[in-house]
């Protein structure tokens, strides 16, 4: 017996900034999933699975306004019920926040479906519901993952209490430009990421940069992507990019400290964090897919959307 599917995602602009009330856009990546599933035969991996969803039950059970039938969930994890799931974890592409979708779409009770007409304020409660939630992984969670995670489309934030379904421009099968993930090879953590961001933020002057230059060109960023203004958008993310270099270099991976300057500087892409960032994937945006391409080259990257 298996769930219904919920799939990864990328935040494509709004890491860390969101927190701060920046706008954020984030997109379903159907690449990877995963399930709530029974087992009859008992796997190493099943039983993980089922140890950190056991901990996910005694958090919930602590925290009064989130209606879950928990008699139900802890019922099923005495018969081995456990996530099964191809999304890696600490890759910056929601794993945690598909097992929240999952959970509350099997366990809530009188849930908000995806069937249903999602306004604004419906939104703003789903996201509610799953900060919560998923602070049990992170220690502090936006929502967003699994927000976008159930509802499998692409979500704008434009503000803490204004969000959005949104649609996107359609996609250039062939086109020139594209969007991509690198694979640092290996996990981030996003509760260390999110820990060191927190004591960044009781500084001035980052909190000054956060919100003078930081949340401007995230801002910038989300617009020119929606409006399809490819000029304006990779103008916007090269300076992102440099200040993503100069202000988070915590959260960059020593060996990617190099070709991130050398991307900024050629002009051939521009990387950004993916999520929280610390390892994981590392998200690029290249003018040119193939000349990128041959400039990355020994390294892995997939592209994931083309101008």
């Amino acid at each position: 017996m298996k769930g219904p599917l919920f799939y990864s995602k990328i935040l494509l602009f709004g890491e860390y900034g969101i927190i701060e009330d920046s706008k954020g856009l984030s997109i379903p990546y159907n690449f990877f999933n995963g399930a709530l599933k029974f087992s009859k035969v008992e796997t190493k991996d099943s039983k993980k699975s089922n140890k950190i969803l056991l901990q996910f039950h005694k958090y919930l059970s602590g925290i009064p306004d989130i209606d879950l039938e928990l008699n139900k969930f802890e019922k099923d994890l005495s018969k081995g019920i456990f996530f099964d799931s191809s999304i890696p974890q600490g890759y910056g592409v929601g794993s945690s926040g598909a097992i929240v979708a999952a959970v509350y779409d099997k366990y809530a009770k009188g849930r908000i479906k995806i069937s249903e007409n999602l306004n604004r304020n419906k939104l703003v409660d789903l996201r509610n519901i799953f900060s919560k939630m998923e602070s049990f992984f992170h220690g502090k969670s936006s929502g967003l993952d699994p927000l976008n995670s159930y509802l499998s489309i692409p979500i704008l934030i434009e503000s803490k209490n204004k969000i959005d379904v949104t649609g996107i421009p359609i996609e250039k099968v062939n086109g020139k430009g594209a969007i991509f993930l690198l694979d640092s090879g290996q996990m981030g953590s996003t509760a260390t990421m999110v820990e060191i961001f927190m004591k960044k933020m009781k500084d001035e002057g980052f909190r000054k940069m956060l919100n003078a230059k930081f949340i401007k060109y995230t801002n910038s960023c989300v617009d020119s992507f929606l409006k399809g203004d490819l000029k304006n958008l990779f103008k916007n993310t090269k300076i992102l990019s440099g200040i993503v270099f100069e202000n988070f270099k915590p959260m960059i991976p020593n060996k990617f400290h190099k070709i991130w300057k050398t991307g900024i500087e050629s002009g051939s892409y521009f990387l950004k964090l993916c999520g929280s960032g610390g390892g994981g994937y590392i998200l690029g945006f290249a003018p040119n897919i193939e000349k990128a391409k041959k400039d990355l080259s020994g390294y892995n990257l997939e592209v994931v959307y083309r101008f």
